[in-house]
Formats: C-alpha cells, sequence, structure tokens
C-alpha cells in the first residue's frame, strides 16, 4: 500500500506545495512544530534514508538546501533546523524547521495549528524564493 505521501505525490491528497521537481517534493508539514515546518522528500518510496542510493540520497540534500535557502528568507529564524527521523511515515523525508533554539525541534512539544489560508500564505512566501 503508497505512503501518504505516495499520495500526496501522486496528487490524491492535497498538500501546501513549496518546491517540486521530477524527483522531489518539499510541502509544508500539517502538523507544524514552527511556523514554515516544512518536509522534503524523493518521489520514489523508500522507507530508510540510509537505503536511498549514493545518487539520490545526494540529490535529495541537494534539493532540501535550496529549499532552507528559500524558507530562511521567507521566515526569520537564526537557522534552519534539519532533522531525520525516519519513523512515522515509511517514506524518507527530511524536516526543515526555522528555528530560534533547539527546544524548536522537541518533537515531543504541542503541534502548531494554522488555517489554510495561513498555510497557503506560508507556502507561497516560501515558494517565491524557490
Amino acid at each position: 500500500m503508497a505512503s501518504i505521501f505516495s499520495r500526496i505525490i501522486a496528487g490524491e491528497i492535497p498538500c501546501y506545495k513549496v518546491a517540486e521537481d521530477d524527483s522531489f517534493l518539499a510541502f509544508l508539514d500539517i502538523s507544524p512544530l514552527t511556523k514554515g515546518h516544512l518536509l522534503v522528500l524523493p518521489k520514489v518510496e523508500i522507507d530508510y534514508i540510509f537505503d536511498l542510493d549514493d545518487e539520490l540520497y545526494t540529490n535529495l540534500h541537494l534539493f532540501a538546501k535550496k529549499v532552507a535557502i528559500a524558507l530562511k528568507k521567507a521566515i526569520p529564524c537564526e537557522r534552519v533546523g534539519v532533522t531525520v527521523i525516519g519513523l512515522e511515515v515509511p517514506h524518507t523525508h527530511i524536516h526543515l524547521m526555522p528555528i530560534n533554539g533547539v527546544n524548536d525541534m522537541n518533537f515531543e512539544r504541542k503541534k502548531l495549528s494554522f488555517s489554510k489560508e495561513e498555510m497557503q500564505e506560508i507556502a507561497d512566501s516560501i515558494a517565491k524564493y524557490i
């Protein structure tokens, strides 16, 4: 069965897209820890990041770097935090989060909630820097 991310890639489930090319997709996390929290993933469904071949692994990180640069321009922050946990969805993905302190990346914190309109505005503000 396809992961939720594969269904998003296929257009079966909507997302707040920030960047996309033939191999990768970046979109807003719908349960963000910080404003602008993004997920970056390869379009091919591979569960574990270290099972990606070297070329796909490298290109995923280069795509994530491009997205992180745009994210930092759109959302004022000290840094863009990067994490890979890989337990929530069986599809490799990288979390990119605007952060001002290490606690901003604590996944045990309460998630933020934004309206659909706010989510679209956030996505659009990041996408314009891609």
